[in-house]
């Protein structure tokens, strides 16, 4: 390798390399923007932000090596240009397009590699990323009980709190409406305390009640006969409930249904896409022209 090549290529590599990482950044932080109210609230673990941000960045490498491709273009022959290297240059008889070779040969085989990488790794993490996007919008809000709120996230309950600690887990004067067995509110709990705690690796809420009373509207047989409901009053001391979390979290959805986006395809899969609607397209247009034909037969 000549030095002028030496020093063209080491001179663009590191503005190509910085102006790459900086683009990606921008296009990552420009995806957060547009997705985090999607996010906020859900109780997302970190690990499946990050892969969900690395599924995002392999979308968006396509967009930012252009744009570091241009900027560190300008950056370097600018720096050249302020320099007077590139002047000094020409003045020994090389021209642009020489002076330029190295660079462009970077540049194609840059371009080859983008294409493959666009052409089997882009598809599959568009699929992994179109999958897990879908499973977190998908997915129901953290356990957010406030204070004065009606908070109807768990299935079958419906809970009321008049007060909270700063701890988050002390709750006062706590109302439960009992839903699982009836959309009426015949079950109500009452309880001056509660404290909440998590089980069974989260996948339980745990509240115990402190002072409070049971209410329980009775219908048998005999009490809907009669239109007479008798209501059944029990007093605690103490008493735990324990509600189902699992539906809180993050189901992974088969990613087989989403394989055949055009967006999750290369190119020799959508080529065969291609072929199969042709095949579809000269089917349904024979069939069509028979259908016609037969009603212009039937008219004769």
């Amino acid at each position: 390798m000549k030095k002028l090549h030496k020093l063209l290529l080491t001179s663009y590599i590191g503005p190509f390399l910085l102006t790459f990482f900086i683009a990606l950044f921008i296009l990552v932080m420009q995806f957060l923007w547009k997705y985090i109210d999607e996010m906020v609230g859900k109780g997302l673990e970190w690990y499946v932000i990050a892969e969900l941000l690395i599924y995002a960045s392999a979308n968006l490498i396509p967009l930012a090596l252009p744009m570091a491709v241009l900027l560190s273009s300008i950056m370097t022959f600018g720096n050249l240009g302020e320099s007077y290297e590139l002047v000094a240059m020409k003045s020994a008889g090389l021209s642009l397009i020489r002076i330029m070779k190295p660079l462009i040969i970077f540049t194609v085989f840059l371009s080859i590699s983008a294409f493959f990488f666009s052409n089997h790794v882009w598809p599959k993490a568009n699929l992994k990323f179109a999958s897990l996007l879908y499973d977190i919008r998908h997915k129901k809000p953290a356990i957010d009980i406030q204070p004065g709120i009606f908070y109807r996230n768990i299935e079958g309950y419906v809970i009321r709190v008049g007060s909270k600690e700063k701890d988050g887990k002390t709750l006062y004067d706590v109302m439960i409406f009992d839903h699982v067995n009836t959309t009426e509110n015949n079950k109500i709990l009452y309880a001056e305390k509660g404290v909440m705690s998590f089980a069974g690796n989260d996948e339980y809420l745990e509240l115990k009640l402190y002072n409070g009373y049971s209410y329980n509207e009775i219908r048998n047989k005999e009490a809907l006969k009669n239109r007479n409901y008798p209501l059944m009053r029990t007093h605690f001391k103490e008493q735990i409930i324990r509600f189902d979390l699992t539906g809180f979290k993050l189901k992974r959805s088969n990613q087989e249904l989403f394989k055949n986006n055009y967006q999750m395809l290369n190119l020799a899969q959508l080529e065969r896409q291609m072929d199969t609607l042709k095949i579809q397209k000269q089917t349904i247009g024979k069939e069509l022209l028979e259908k016609h034909s037969l009603k212009l037969n039937y008219f004769k």
